[in-house]
């Protein structure tokens, strides 16, 4: 079986429902599943192969949706590239994958390959190609549930991407699951908001291919305009959304919700970075009675692992628990030693089963440095991936997020997770948000934050929750923390911009700039 099951049966039952909306048009199950069709009979006519990269420039759009199935369709993988990023990035994707070809969505894309090399195909004449009944079917019955489906490049500390192969075993492992689990059905209206080379997205468009329900692909502007974000969401209709932190976070700063609220919003999950209680109960505060989920996981183990269902109230200086694992996903949390930690421990988070990627596309090495045998189990070969991530296990016997293994830091001869002053930080009212880096040759934590309010109040608030020798020894006031496309808070570029002291992002230093005497009598 593969995910063109879950399109087929969708198709079948609804077949003139609409599949996948954007801004200016939509797409039925029935129209999806022949547009598919079409696409995989160009490409297998043109190449004759199987389980080859086939890369993708998207945009917000349903083609990028057809592009997709079309591949899977041909038996080989989709590998979706955005269109925004810059061309030195595309062309390190590109040197890393070696795709069959290159789909273009309304444009050549002139200077982004050589079609020499690799040819650029338009998604148009694709879409109209003269379909092969009886080729497509003798394709299929050779598919196997361990093909690649996807590969999703994400960041390399080499500076080259990683391509993340997952199969389609394992998005049909997880993704019925996760549809279970929050009691999702055809009735759900999905409120797309990561774009698709972000493996947020995997929830979206395959819980709505699962489910036989609808998703709204909403427009880039609705996230640079708030206001536009909460219409969307209302006049779609949207039920559910599975959005970035940075995401909720950004109908928070602008109080987006005192222009409108949307009225059918039942499910609100959320992911990618820890959330900030306080504006996490903001959006609780606007839906008292909506289902609020926590979720952990990296795209190396097929979108998530864990899960926490808000169940209580949390104050502001709180942290959200990760909850509980996934049906058929084992999750263990080991110390240095590992063993499975103690009360009060922190250990690394790692994970086995199904849910588990291929590997790393062209990528042996760090394949096995990363998906390892489980060091638990020296009965039998079972795989475990590292994620490098840390939990701590606290007295109530939940898991808390502790920062990453090469996110902690040892000062004053302590070691510290910064993402712990961040959580702190984040939760002082005033504060919008907020980073820290350690500069090791100054020996100095350094704390970013965007605020409207004086320093010695952050300082004097830290003071109230930290030991001394967690306040940072340097606060820099900016207007506005880098952000990565997918969301998150650009910790590099933000490293990058410290050192060559242009902290606001424009080349222009204008961070109010002040150290603290917080540690100097322990120094």
């Amino acid at each position: 079986m593969t995910v063109i099951d879950y399109l087929q049966n969708a198709a079948m039952r609804f077949p003139d429902k609409i599949a996948f909306a954007d801004q200016d048009k939509g797409i039925s199950f029935g129209e999806l599943l022949e547009r598919a069709r079409h696409i995989a009979a160009a490409l297998t006519d043109r190449f004759g192969t199987v389980n080859e990269p086939v890369a993708v420039v998207i945009d917000r759009n349903v083609e990028s949706i057809c592009a997709f199935m079309g591949i899977a369709m041909s038996r080989n993988f989709y590998v979706p590239i955005g269109s925004m990023q810059p061309l030195q990035r595309i062309d390190l994707i590109l040197e890393q994958m070696q795709p069959k070809a290159i789909i273009a969505i309304g444009s050549s894309l002139p200077g982004l390959a050589n079609p020499d090399r690799i040819p650029i195909l338009q998604y148009d004449e694709l879409a109209e190609y003269e379909t092969d009944g009886d080729r497509l079917c003798e394709v299929r019955k050779g598919c196997l549930d361990t093909d690649p489906l996807y590969a999703i490049c994400t960041s390399g500390s080499t500076g080259v991407p990683k391509g993340v192969l997952i199969s389609h075993r394992c998005v049909m492992d997880f993704i019925p699951v996760f549809c279970e689990t929050f009691s999702m059905d055809e009735r759900e209206v999905f409120g797309n908001q990561a774009p698709f080379d972000f493996d947020v997205s995997v929830k979206d468009i395959y819980s709505t291919l699962y489910c036989g329900a609808s998703m709204y692909i909403m427009p880039r502007v609705c996230f640079s305009m708030p206001k536009l974000m909460v219409d969307a969401l209302d006049e779609r209709r949207v039920t559910t959304i599975v959005w970035a932190v940075s995401a909720l976070c950004i109908a928070v700063g602008v109080n987006a919700f005192k222009h409108r609220v949307p009225g059918h919003l039942k499910k609100i999950l959320f992911s990618g970075e820890v959330m900030p209680v306080k504006l996490l109960n903001v959006w609780r505060s606007y839906f008292p009675d909506a289902m609020f989920v926590n979720l952990y996981g990296p795209t190396e183990i097929t979108c998530n692992c864990l899960y926490y269902i808000l169940d209580r109230a949390f104050e502001n200086n709180e942290k959200l628990p990760l909850g509980i694992p996934f049906q058929n996903e084992g999750v263990f949390f080991l110390n240095e030693n590992d063993e499975p930690v103690k009360t009060g421990e922190t250990g690394e988070i790692c994970v086995t089963g199904t849910c588990l990627a291929i590997g790393y596309y062209r990528n042996p090495e760090r394949t096995e440095a990363a998906f390892v045998q489980n060091p638990c189990n020296d009965r039998y070969p079972e795989r475990m991936y590292r994620t490098g991530d840390l939990a701590l296990l606290g007295k109530d016997g939940q898991y808390y997020f502790a920062g990453r293994k090469d996110f902690q830091i040892k000062h004053m001869g302590h070691r510290i997770e910064l993402e712990e002053i961040e959580t702190f930080l984040g939760a002082i009212g005033g504060v919008r948000r907020a980073s820290c880096l350690f500069d090791e040759k100054r020996n100095k934590i350094v704390a970013f934050y965007e605020a409207d309010l004086d320093k010695t109040e952050i300082i004097k608030a830290l003071k109230a929750e930290l030991p001394k020798y967690m306040i940072p020894n340097l606060f820099l006031q900016v207007a506005q923390l880098p952000i990565s496309k997918n969301g998150k808070i650009d910790r590099q570029r933000l490293r990058e911009q410290y050192l060559a002291g242009s902290w606001d992002g424009t080349g222009t230093n204008t961070a109010n700039e002040e150290e603290t005497a917080a540690n100097s009598s322990e120094t």
